[in-house]
């Protein structure tokens, strides 16, 4: 017999769930604030600090397993890990127990995620571990199951209700899980010391790659600087600003360090009235915004807004190096 469908109608109004969403998000913020609570227990704490160490310590990688939903957010946690500077991979247990344990050296830490602790596809990963003195932590609710008495260092996680009406389906639980790897990882960031460029390296494409481009990347160098020495007349720093690209050129003293930048707004202002055989240095602006070469581009763009200007000049150990327009910035991709 062909399958029914049951269709839920109010009249003429269409369902509001609105209520069910806010229980869900109410019964979820509960569970984080049970995990919240166990940090400020010292056995959660050790066990945190004591994972957190051995991962941060690891010669290897961090071996994260889990199955079916724990699996899908060993998965994610893999991910954050190793986008933030932490080597690590997932690993399927069903593979595992057909040939994957392989993967697993001894200079590996392995996270096993597992709510119940009961989950019987792990334990041949607990058992590989173990026999080869390989650190396994694990995370689950359940302090006295088999899981958690193989592991090395237990994530005792607060038993929490299910979003779930039947408190049934992993909700609640999943997202203690995922939160708890988000912990790990940031902790990570902070131990490794892993800066912006550094996650860059991670991520060149998309927004994200364009956000953590640096001002040295795109600026223009050498000869496409524009650039005159303060003796230098009006129009001598004419033809120069008119010969490059950026409607600015850099006055440099004898060092090539930067005591003023004039703009074709500021050639407006003065080509009618002065003579352009004039010194440059009677009509730059001194003291010009600038920054070095590690400056992230939001940064740059933002110091530009800021001062009201498309321009910015480059220096490094008081030297001019290079100049970078507004174009340049928004070409990035950052905005």
């Amino acid at each position: 017999m062909a399958a029914t469908k049951t269709r839920m109608t109010t009249g003429n109004l269409a369902p509001s769930y609105t209520h069910s969403a806010l229980k869900t998000l109410e019964t979820e913020i509960q569970g984080l604030e049970a995990l919240k609570a166990f940090l400020d227990t010292p056995p959660f704490r050790g066990a945190l600090d004591r994972a957190i160490i051995a991962m941060a310590r690891t010669e290897g990688r961090v071996i994260v397993s889990g199955m079916g939903k724990s699996g899908h957010i060993g998965r994610k946690i893999a991910a954050t890990l190793r986008s933030t500077g932490t080597p690590a991979l997932f690993l399927h247990p069903g593979e595992a127990s057909h040939g994957d344990l392989g993967l697993i050296t001894d200079k590996d830490v392995v996270f096993a995620i597992t709510w119940s602790g009961e989950t019987s596809e792990l334990k041949d990963i607990y058992e590989y571990c173990n026999r080869f003195g390989v650190t396994l932590i694990v995370a689950t609710a359940w302090g006295e199951s088999t899981a958690a008495r193989a592991a090395d260092i237990c994530l005792t996680l607060p038993l929490v209700r299910e979003a779930c009406p039947n408190d049934l389906a992993p909700t609640t639980s999943t997202t203690l899980q995922i939160v708890l790897g988000d912990v790990l990882a940031v902790a990570l960031i902070e131990a490794r010391g892993f800066s912006p460029s550094d996650f860059k390296v991670f991520h060149p494409g998309g927004k994200l790659g364009a956000k953590l481009s640096i001002v040295d990347q795109i600026m223009g160098i050498d000869g496409a600087v524009p650039k005159v020495g303060r003796d230098a007349t009006l129009s001598l720093a004419t033809i120069e600003m008119s010969r490059k690209r950026y409607g600015a050129t850099a006055v440099v003293d004898d060092g090539n360090r930067l005591v003023g930048v004039f703009t074709d707004g500021d050639l407006r202002r003065c080509i009618a009235v002065h003579d352009m055989q004039d010194r440059i240095e009677l009509h730059m602006s001194p003291n010009p915004v600038t920054v070095p070469p590690g400056t992230l581009c939001t940064d740059a763009l933002r110091i530009m807004n800021e001062n009201a200007v498309s321009v910015l000049f480059v220096e490094d150990a008081g030297k001019l190096v290079g100049v970078v327009h507004m174009h340049d910035v928004v070409r990035t991709g950052i905005v």
